[in-house]
């Protein structure tokens, strides 16, 4: 099921009884933010997305832990569950990329249905009830101070817009977005994602770059702002693919930028890719404050919305948070890809704890030396994988979303001295341990079983398990005692 906007993805919440509206007073600076890491870190029916409908100073509702469950974001990527998402892709990638391993890749970009998939153009849109290009202020919005230790307010689930200055290809970024003041925002946005290529290439040629930052819309195109898709896959165009039909997208009024027709929220600008300004400290995912450094700045030209619009916002902090299951999705969603490259993985996790590039546990069909090892290395060097800190690789049958059963294997399967590999490379943004910013140490944990293929000296014993008779006959015997 596809949701057209926010607000039909908000009725289907609350008829399966996953939203609860807040009516009473609520402060936008921290108190939203601590209900919200209380609520998020619940168990079962008490993690609901919130609607908070009286935010102190704004009239504005604002709207979070909308996508924080595996079943609120399995929903609003219009699935059962997110395994289906693998199903989907592995099924795309089986009947419409035949030929070799190579002719797959140089395809990938053609993998999606334009014509069904690719955005449609509208000339009016809900996104532009009202217009407000005289004195457009961000005073106007209920952005959220979620941490004690931040910089300011952060706007922290847009979907940011900008073109390549020489191709004019669309890239659609996730960037927690600084409030300075009423018409300025620093722009998060990384060295390693797309919109700070364009910023590289506006500087090269000495140009302001144009910038459109959309709050809300349909679940999908919010989801795909977060996705580290391959270089040229359009991310309106994988948003269509998953909802189904191409997101309608309507021209800026002050920028040559398109964005989604059902958003709730559009804010123009642009942005000097020569100026920059102290943004952050910021309290992040990896649950701990990312330092204080210079980023871009985005000038407000304009802004437009619904003439009743709601807020969608997110916090950050240790996980498991919302964006957990932001990062689960795309986990789901390139399953299949990574198989594709590797076809001896059998499965991927990307656990919480690890707060996605910290950590990555992947099983792998092993046949031969030095199997895991390639595995590393292959995964280092496939797209934002570049960022892992730590690979475990363990065998087939290991669940890897059993973190005590990884535990066990990565500690009792291992000899530091042959099973350990250390290198250094690319390092996330936010990474406060490594040896600089953006570049440090990896590691590689080969937690395999070993045997006559890595000429070990001495017999691996056998795993203890139970016979599949006794086993049997308690199930029998003693079923009556929940055994």
């Amino acid at each position: 099921m596809a949701f057209a906007n926010l607000r039909e993805f908000i009725a289907h919440l609350e008829k399966q009884g996953s939203l609860r509206r807040v009516s009473a007073p609520v402060s936008r600076d921290l108190e939203i933010a601590e209900i919200t890491d209380r609520v998020s870190k619940s168990a079962g029916g008490r993690n609901l997305a919130l609607l908070f409908e009286n935010v102190q100073g704004s009239e504005m509702p604002v709207l979070i832990n909308a996508f924080g469950s595996p079943d609120r974001m399995a929903a609003a990527l219009g699935v059962g569950h997110l395994d289906e998402l693998s199903a989907r892709v592995a099924k795309l990638i089986d009947l419409r990329m035949p030929g070799s391993v190579f002719d797959k890749l140089r395809k990938l970009g053609t993998l999606f249905d334009v014509v069904r998939a690719g955005p449609k153009r509208v000339s009016s849109a809900p996104c532009q009830e009202v217009v407000e290009t005289e004195h457009p202020s961000l005073a106007s919005l209920p952005v959220l101070r979620c941490w004690p230790g931040d910089g300011g307010r952060y706007i922290t689930l847009p979907m940011v817009f900008t073109r390549d200055p020489v191709t004019g290809s669309r890239n659609v970024g996730m960037y927690r977005l600084q409030v300075y003041d009423d018409q300025t925002l620093g722009m998060h946005w990384q060295i390693h994602k797309g919109s700070a290529e364009h910023q590289r290439l506006a500087e090269e040629r000495k140009e302001p770059m144009e910038v459109a930052i959309a709050l809300g819309g349909d679940p999908c195109a919010i989801y795909s702002g977060s996705a580290p898709l391959p270089p040229g896959i359009d991310e309106m165009v994988f948003a269509g693919w998953l909802r189904g039909s191409g997101v309608p997208m309507v021209p800026c009024k002050t920028v040559h930028v398109d964005v989604p027709a059902e958003a709730e929220i559009v804010l123009e600008g642009w942005v000097d890719p020569a100026e920059r300004r102290l943004e952050g400290p910021f309290g992040d995912h990896t649950g701990y404050y990312s330092l204080a450094r210079d980023y871009p700045v985005f000038h407000l030209k304009a802004i437009t919305r619904r003439k009743n619009p709601i807020y969608p916002t997110t916090i950050v902090g240790r996980p498991p948070q919302e964006d957990y299951w932001l990062g689960k999705a795309t986990e789901r969603i390139f399953l299949p890809i990574m198989r594709l490259m590797l076809p001896e993985i059998v499965d991927v996790n990307m656990p919480a704890e690890g707060v996605f590039h910290n950590l990555v546990i992947v099983s792998i069909r092993k046949r031969y030396p030095g199997q895991a090892r390639k595995v590393m290395q292959a995964l280092w060097g496939m797209g934002l994988m570049m960022l892992a800190k730590t690979i475990v690789v363990v065998s087939e049958h290991v669940n890897v979303h059993d973190l005590s059963e990884v535990a066990w294997r990565a500690t009792g399967n291992i000899d530091p001295r042959r099973d350990l590999v250390i290198l250094e490379g690319p390092m996330d943004d936010l990474d406060h341990a490594a040896l600089r910013h953006r570049f440090g140490g990896k590691l590689g944990v080969d937690a395999t079983e070993k045997g006559p293929l890595d000429d070990i000296t001495q017999a691996w014993p056998d795993e203890i398990r139970m016979s599949e008779e006794i086993r049997a006959r308690v199930t029998r015997r003693w079923k009556d005692y929940g055994l």
